[in-house]
């Protein structure tokens, strides 16, 4: 859980982020508490930051984003932390989004505590005297003058972080007007809502990784798979009796020579196919030429045949037409004869 609370001095983000520690195991993160444990231990960076404190001036932004990023690399942030006073500005924003980015983390939640201004000075004074009754040394800054200076800073410097949470989507507003127990069970809530929405997203993700890398896989597995698959014939083929082997390429060399002789037979057949048509019109071009010579030689023969017999035919008829009429010419006279000469008895 990466969470940053916003607020007004004397809202109250110091009690809630000691809860929040607690409550979810992560750590509390203070840019002065950062700052002077860096110098302590003699970072490069705490050194930078030492040398300008020294001076009098303002540690740079860079130098603040360094230290928190050599911080949050800690075991004890493995879990998440608390941004408490940082950041500041929308610049300070922005370098921290970007730090995140590089280390590809983001934040859950930007919290705001949104207190009425007005009942800020009593709260102060209020906390003053019960740090007085217990005997401790109230703060420098713990005071009316001291708090509406703060709080002329944070609306010119700070505030314009919630427009910027807020179009990004991450900023949640709590009423820090109420106890402070019903403002931690309210940011309880809400953590909560988050964490179960992480939690979904982070499934589905991690789904879609699967399937992904589960789809990568497959082509991959199938070639292995093939490659087993021809080893195991290759390692077959090979395990095999030599007599066998010559029997199986006899065989194939017949199977190849049958084939050659199939092809070459229907081939020799088409070929021969291809030569009757034409020998038989050949044949048919000479009978038809043979016949065509003999029909009109024959035809006259027939002719002149069939002239002769008629012509042989007509003298007969008209000699025996002649010999009819003479014989009845011949009778006419026999008979007139011998009525004559019976007239003459």
């Amino acid at each position: 859980m990466r969470l940053i609370l916003l607020g007004p001095p004397g809202a109250g983000k110091g009690t809630q982020a000691a809860r929040l520690v607690q409550q979810y195991g992560i750590v509390q993160l203070s840019t002065g508490d950062m700052l002077r444990a860096a110098v302590a231990a003699g970072t490069p960076v705490g050194l930078k930051a030492k040398d300008i404190m020294a001076s009098g001036g303002l540690v740079p932004d860079e130098v603040v984003i360094g230290i928190i990023s050599d911080r949050i690399e800690q075991p004890d942030a493995a879990n998440g932390f608390i941004l408490d006073g940082f950041p500041r500005t929308v610049p300070q924003a922005e370098a921290l989004d970007a730090l995140l980015k590089d280390k590809k983390l983001g934040l859950d939640a930007v919290v705001e505590l949104r207190v009425n201004e007005s009942a800020l000075l009593a709260r102060v004074e209020t906390r003053v005297a019960e740090m007085r009754a217990r005997g401790e040394e109230p703060r420098a800054d713990d005071n009316a003058e001291a708090l509406a200076k703060r709080l002329a800073a944070y609306r010119a410097q700070t505030e314009p972080l919630v427009e910027y949470y807020s179009e990004k989507r991450k900023l949640l507003t709590v009423d820090g007007m109420m106890t402070i127990d019903e403002v931690t069970r309210e940011i309880g809530r809400i953590l909560e809502a988050i964490g179960e929405a992480n939690a979904k997203k982070a499934a589905k993700t991690a789904a879609a990784k699967r399937a992904v890398k589960k789809s990568a896989k497959k082509p991959a597995k199938t070639s292995k798979a093939k490659a087993a698959k021809a080893n195991t014939s290759k390692a077959a083929g090979k395990s095999k009796a030599p007599g066998k082997v010559s029997a199986k390429k006899a065989s194939a060399k017949k199977a190849v020579s049958g084939k050659s002789s199939s092809k070459a037979a229907s081939a020799k057949k088409a070929s021969s196919g291809l030569k009757k048509p034409a020998k038989a019109t050949k044949k048919a071009g000479k009978k038809a030429a043979k016949v065509a010579g003999k029909a009109p030689a024959k035809a006259t023969k027939k002719a002149d045949k069939s002239k002769a017999k008629s012509t042989a035919k007509a003298p007969k008829r008209g000699a025996k037409v002649t010999k009819k009429a003479a014989k009845r010419a011949g009778t006419s006279s026999a008979q007139k004869a011998r009525k004559v000469n019976k007239k003459r008895a």
